[in-house]
C-alpha cells in the first residue's frame, strides 16, 4: 500500500515536472502568440530570391507561425509572381485573405487589403516585428535588413511580364532581380516610394550578396488568410 501510494506520487511529480518543462519551454524557448496574424519573418531560405516558389514560401510562414504558436492559421507569403510561373500570375494582395491582421503585440496593422495598400495601414518600425516580437532595425543601422521581397506593385498587384521583378517566381538567386520594400517607411530620399512598404525599389539581382548590398536579407511579409 505504501509502496504503491510512494510510486504514485513519483509519477505525478514527474508529470508534473514534464508538464512544468513544456510550459517553460513554451513561454521561454520560443515567444508564443497564438493571434497572431502577421508578422515579417526573422530568416529567410538562406538562399536569396530563391524561396522554392510560393509553395516554399509558404512553408516558410507556416513553420515559422507555428513555433510561435500561430500555426493553426493557413499563412500566406506575400509575393507577387508573373505570366511566367506555373499557375500563372498571381497578385500578393490576392494571396492573403481578407484581413483584419494584427502583429505578434495585438497591434492591428489594417482591417482590410484596401487598407492595407493605402495609408490607412499601419506598418512601420514599430509595428512591423517578426514573428519572435522583434523589430527589423531601421535605416542607419548596420547591417540594414529593411528590404522585404515582395515583387509587388504599390497596389500589391503584379508588373508587366517583361519586367524581371520575382527572381524568376521566387525560384533563383542568379536571374532576376526582385522589388522589395522598406519594412521601417525609411529611405535614402523622402519620397513616397522610399516610404513604401511594399514597393519602394529593385534590387541589382537575387543572389544573398545582392540583396545584402540593397539592404536585405531575403526576408518578407506573411499573412494569415
Amino acid at each position: 500500500m505504501i509502496r504503491a501510494l510512494m510510486l504514485g506520487s513519483v509519477g505525478l511529480v514527474a508529470c508534473w515536472m514534464l508538464a512544468s518543462a513544456q510550459e517553460l519551454e513554451a513561454t521561454h524557448g520560443h515567444p508564443q502568440s497564438p493571434n497572431m496574424s502577421f508578422f515579417v519573418t526573422s530568416r529567410g531560405s538562406g538562399r536569396g530570391g530563391d524561396l522554392g516558389g510560393l509553395t516554399g514560401a509558404d512553408q516558410i510562414c507556416q513553420e515559422l507561425a507555428t513555433a510561435a504558436g500561430a500555426g493553426n492559421k493557413k499563412w500566406r507569403a506575400y509575393l507577387s509572381t508573373d505570366a511566367y510561373a506555373p499557375d500563372g500570375p498571381i497578385a500578393a494582395r490576392d494571396r492573403i485573405g481578407h484581413g483584419p491582421w494584427q502583429n505578434f503585440k495585438g497591434d492591428v496593422i489594417a482591417q482590410n487589403v484596401d487598407d492595407l495598400h493605402n495609408a490607412n495601414n499601419k506598418i512601420n518600425t514599430q509595428t512591423g516585428l517578426t514573428e519572435l516580437g522583434t523589430i527589423i532595425p531601421p535605416r542607419g543601422n548596420t547591417p540594414l535588413y529593411h528590404d522585404m521581397m515582395t515583387g509587388a506593385t504599390p497596389e500589391g498587384g503584379l508588373f508587366p511580364s517583361n519586367l524581371s521583378m520575382t527572381c524568376r517566381n521566387w525560384t533563383s538567386s542568379t536571374t532576376g532581380s526582385a522589388v522589395v520594400g522598406h519594412v521601417d517607411r525609411l529611405g535614402r530620399t523622402d519620397t513616397d516610394q522610399a516610404r513604401s512598404w511594399n514597393s519602394s525599389h529593385q534590387t541589382s539581382a537575387c543572389s544573398l550578396e545582392a540583396l545584402h548590398a540593397a539592404g536585405g536579407n531575403g526576408l518578407f511579409y506573411c499573412f494569415a488568410e
